[in-house]
């Protein structure tokens, strides 16, 4: 089979290649699955430069344990082990993988069963691999942590991605008012999306224009914990879903130490892989929703886009197709 093999640390079309592996074999619990489509993630992006450097503790300190990589699929089971009970040959499943493993930027993968759900036959391909990882994000950053109200007031920092563009819309079903904030090249799509208002953060930093929202959703994390409770209303709360360890860790800890005298809470979010997949599903076949697809493109560009997606070009989420047609 083809597949996207890390050879070494590094900028991704240097380190990365297409080369010929052997299709892997399932385990008595695991499910072989024919891949069609894959996205890509900033999990790729990290891992492929090993950094931050606690990646290289966790995936290889002088080069990758696992050299393909890739975390979301939608496909078609081809083969099961002797204890797969759930799933059979020839369901069309998709979901994000990472509680169990990587290796989506291949012709197949063995996994789990119970990494993948059975895909809803209103999805094609392309859509269901759009949104396991992304809009799960959404969904428990505005919902599980953000408790999110009809009318609230909500920004979403880096708005233009995968976790921003479907956050926005889950918004919007809230009849909230929402702001996005992101780089200018990606403002005209943000409007007609929907944003309310849009802010080019090379230009105005939200944290200082005296706005306050009940609900901060923030996919970069690229500040000091004090400027977010600046920009929250007495209540609010700011839900981050990733960024750099180092502000990660600020963030938890002076959550702890705010909680003590403010009414205002910071939080980090915890994915639950899959965990509301089925639902937002629904929402998408009933219109209700859509992600936001950049792509299709072939798996052989797999390398580029990393880098195209670590420089933060991407509008909404990027996918890759890898075997057979939407469908």
């Amino acid at each position: 089979m083809k597949a996207i093999v890390l050879e070494n640390y590094g900028l991704p079309e240097e380190v990365m290649s297409l080369k010929e592996v052997a299709i892997p074999i399932p385990k008595e619990n695991e499910v072989l699955i024919k891949i069609h489509t894959t996205a890509v993630n900033d999990y790729d992006w990290s891992i492929v430069r090993g950094k931050p450097y606690l990646y290289r503790l966790m995936f290889g300190v002088s080069k990758p344990k696992h050299p393909i990589l890739g975390m979301e699929l939608a496909g078609v089971v081809d083969g099961i082990g002797l204890m797969v009970s759930k799933l059979k040959v020839g369901d069309a499943v998709y979901g994000d993988i990472s509680q169990f493993g990587f290796g989506t930027f291949a012709e197949y993968i063995c996994i789990h069963e119970d990494a993948v759900l059975i895909k809803p036959e209103e999805l094609g391909f392309e859509t269901a691999t759009a949104i396991p990882h992304a809009s799960t994000l959404a969904l428990q950053a505005l919902r599980n942590i953000g408790k999110i109200r009809q009318g609230h007031k909500v920004l979403i920092n880096g708005g233009g991605g995968g976790v921003g563009t479907i956050g926005l819309q889950l918004a919007r079903l809230s009849n909230c008012k929402v702001t996005g904030v992101d780089s200018e090249e990606k403002l005209t799509m943000m409007k007609l999306l929907g944003y309310d208002q849009v802010i080019d953060y090379k230009k105005v930093d939200f944290t200082k224009t005296g706005e306050q929202y009940d609900l901060i959703v923030d996919c970069k994390t690229n500040k000091s914990p004090f400027s977010y409770l600046r920009s929250l209303k007495p209540t609010g709360i700011y839900v981050t879903i990733g960024g750099s360890p180092i502000n990660l860790i600020s963030v938890l800890f002076w959550s702890k130490i705010f909680s003590l005298f403010s009414t205002k809470s910071l939080q980090i979010l915890s994915l639950k892989p899959n965990e509301g997949l089925d639902e937002i599903a629904q929402l998408v076949v009933q219109n209700k929703i859509s992600p936001e697809i950049d792509g299709p493109y072939p798996l052989d560009d797999t390398a580029r886009l990393i880098q195209y997606f670590g420089e933060g070009k991407h509008k909404g989420k990027v996918v890759i197709k890898v075997n057979g047609i939407d469908q």
